[in-house]
């Protein structure tokens, strides 16, 4: 009975339901080939994960990289897949297809359920695997600050699936404003709410001005997709709070030129089916709510035992050791590296999250060999964010620029960093393409069309329930 009244009434998964300390169960051991050298695990095959992979390809070693998706996805260009500029394949490649030809790699795909540090296994859920040393890159996922029934109606975007949902209600909106002849519900569906003003929402915000300016034009004809409103709010002072002053002055101009509303100080303190609160703008009516404000570090840093800072980050040794374990590292979103000197850990971003990968393999490899470890020291190469067509901005410390350049470096070193020939040669079409067109591709509804989030209809279309009676 209590199975079922846990599978009637599913709730969203939280931190606890994932297992910490000695698990309770025993769990067989996952079928791994055996040379006699040492086994190093890495969990995660995001940045973090399959750096780390990669920095041991010439060790005498074994690598075994765990993650519950078989592809790699470059996070930088989601919000592309989400804004209908570029399919999922264009950014994501299958990890075994990367990792082919490093012939001391094996791929498996599994969720880490917990991890017993004293025994040196990884419980996973099809299984156990033991570890002479022990990479977790398991990065983070979305933090709504204790208001999880938020999700429902702001989906955030961190994998291929938040991607994909969004792209598909961002243009149903647009179908549904054609087929109604009430005003007010036409406004409320042509009004897209990004909360957050970091990189993410900035560029969100930036991708569906462009949407509804541009892509869609001249092709309905009960609506107008140039009139939607597109609001970004931001709880601080500004946005790109990584970012120069002058730079974050520049951001907000390059959006208000492309008709997005910019509030800053816009803290929001209720968000329902079709609505959003802030005591500074009040209630704003819209379909569609997209969440950018915050993250939240994979709950599997709670089973390694050790402190954990207020965003629920591991706090690591200076060499990324957790303490009191010389043979367990952590690194990317999971860390929390204070460098020295300085007053804050470092950002989760893609290339802390490789340096520290790379980092974490040489300390091992240095291990093995009788070596001292090291401590690891954070390159900033700077940061980049791009705002819309032929608007950016760039701090590369020793030189800070927005506009025409800034875009096209952006574009540059994205097409530079991505994963493939044939998704680089690809993505380079895509963009040239929308460039001399003003189009966006992608813009493919596929399946049935879902029903709003306040319908009772929606439960259908929910994620499934996992064995610990909450939804993924």
């Amino acid at each position: 009975m209590l199975h079922a009244a846990r599978a009637a009434h599913p709730r969203p998964c939280r931190p606890e339901d994932y297992v910490t300390g000695e698990p309770s169960g025993i769990r067989p051991h996952v079928p791994l080939r055996s040379t006699g050298r040492p086994r190093v695990v890495v969990l995660g095959g995001g940045f973090g994960g399959l750096w780390a992979a990669r920095s041991l390809r010439r060790a005498r070693v074994d690598v075994v990289l765990i993650d519950k998706k078989n592809h790699h996805v470059f996070q930088p260009l989601l919000y592309q897949v989400a804004t209908a500029g570029l399919s999922p394949g264009d950014i994501a490649s299958p990890i075994r297809y990367i990792l082919r030809r490093q012939r001391n790699v094996q791929v498996l795909l599994g969720e880490a359920r917990t991890i017993d540090v004293a025994a040196r296994s990884v419980h996973l859920d099809i299984g156990q695997v033991p570890y002479d040393a022990l990479i977790v890159a398991t990065g983070a996922t979305h933090a709504y600050f204790g208001n999880d029934a938020w999700q429902a109606h702001a989906p955030g975007l961190k994998t291929l699936d938040d991607a994909l949902a969004i792209r598909r209600r961002v243009l149903i909106a647009f179908e549904r404003a054609e087929r109604t002849s009430d005003a007010a519900e036409q406004r409320r569906l042509l009004t897209f709410v990004v909360v957050g003003g970091g990189p993410t929402g900035v560029e969100l915000a930036g991708a569906l001005a462009e949407i509804a300016r541009h892509a869609l034009k001249n092709e309905f004809r009960a609506i107008q997709p140039e009139s939607a409103r597109i609001v970004l709010l931001e709880a601080g002072p500004s946005v790109l709070t990584a970012f120069p002053e002058s730079l974050r002055v520049h951001a907000v101009e390059s959006l208000r030129d492309l008709g997005v509303e910019v509030h800053l100080g816009a803290l929001v303190t209720r968000i329902e089916a079709g609505r959003v609160s802030t005591r500074e703008v009040g209630t704003i009516e819209a379909e569609t709510i997209l969440w950018a404000a915050g993250v939240a570090a994979s709950p599997i840093g709670r089973a390694l035992g050790v402190p954990l800072d207020r965003a629920g980050r591991v706090v690591v040794q200076p060499d990324l050791t957790i303490p009191g374990r010389d043979d367990v590292y952590v690194v990317g979103d999971l860390a929390a590296f204070l460098p020295k000197g300085a007053s804050a850990p470092l950002p989760g971003v893609a290339q802390v999250a490789m340096q520290q990968a790379a980092h974490a393999g040489r300390n091992i490899v240095a291990t093995l060999a009788g070596k001292p470890r090291t401590t690891f020291v954070y390159r900033d190469y700077g940061n980049l964010a791009a705002i819309g067509r032929a608007r950016a901005v760039a701090d590369l410390g020793w030189v800070r620029f927005g506009g025409v350049a800034a875009w096209g470096f952006w574009l540059f070193v994205h097409i530079l960093k991505l994963t493939g020939f044939r998704n680089r040669a690809v993505v380079f079409l895509q963009w040239a393409f929308a460039y001399f067109t003003y189009q966006r591709s992608i813009r493919l509804i596929t399946g049935e069309e879902a029903a709003p989030p306040s319908s009772p209809a929606s439960s259908a279309t929910e994620p499934p329930v996992t064995a610990s009676g909450c939804r993924r």
